[in-house]
């Protein structure tokens, strides 16, 4: 399998990278900053520079050619629309001209909804720009997947979650569990068209992916 991924220097994406490659997929990461480079091919994906707050989507349709899948997984900080909602869409326009399409977009818990009153405002723009990106994936005809996953840590991987369509009770799960996740969604076909959130849990990851089909 082929997996082109959208923020490829990113926590998440370098993690995923080296699952993929680590199975026999071929990973390619999507990056802006031609310093990461390096980051990307150690964690043994092909990379790509690819500014997509600049790029068409036909340039980025070019650079899908080929693929099986497409993750979205880029971030630029909190409330950043250019990149939290609008390069989701731009990602999205390319996977459809390019005819790719399966689609994981990682978004967030909280998304999907109003933010809540008293949000602190950067965080209100972001969850604002994940709802609209949410919205925009769910109306294409793609084979999507959204996944939310709760706060974020560094911990190392437990191999075990709870993942569920909304609501789940808010908690925090490791990068490198989301990442493993990502990566057993990609082969499931049961996940698709279905919106999903995640925290830690006591289900092992395979399980977990199993039962939501």
């Amino acid at each position: 399998m082929r997996v082109v991924i959208a923020g490829g220097h990113g926590k998440i994406a370098l993690l995923l990278e080296r699952l993929l490659a680590g199975r026999g997929d071929q990973a390619v990461g999507l990056i802006r900053n031609p310093a990461h480079v390096a980051d990307v091919r150690e964690a043994g994906a092909e990379a790509v520079v690819c500014d997509l707050e600049k790029a068409s989507a036909g340039d980025v349709a070019v650079l899908l050619s080929g693929a099986d899948a497409v993750v979205f997984a880029a971030g630029a900080g909190p409330g950043k629309d250019s990149v939290d909602r609008a390069a989701s869409v731009l990602l999205a326009d390319a996977a459809g001209q390019a005819g790719v399409r399966r689609f994981v977009q990682v978004s967030s818990m909280g998304a999907g909804q109003p933010p809540r009153p008293g949000s602190d405002e950067v965080w209100a723009a972001y969850i604002t720009a994940k709802t609209a990106a949410e919205a925009d994936l769910r109306a294409r005809d793609l084979d999507w997947t959204i996944l939310r996953p709760g706060g974020l840590t560094d911990a190392p991987a437990t191999g075990t979650v709870r993942l569920a369509p909304p609501p789940v009770p808010r908690g925090t799960v490791p990068r490198a569990d989301v990442a493993a996740v990502i990566a057993a969604l990609l082969d499931e076909p049961g996940a698709r068209h279905q919106t999903l959130e995640l925290t830690g849990g006591d289900s092992p990851v395979a399980a977990a992916v199993h039962g939501i089909s």
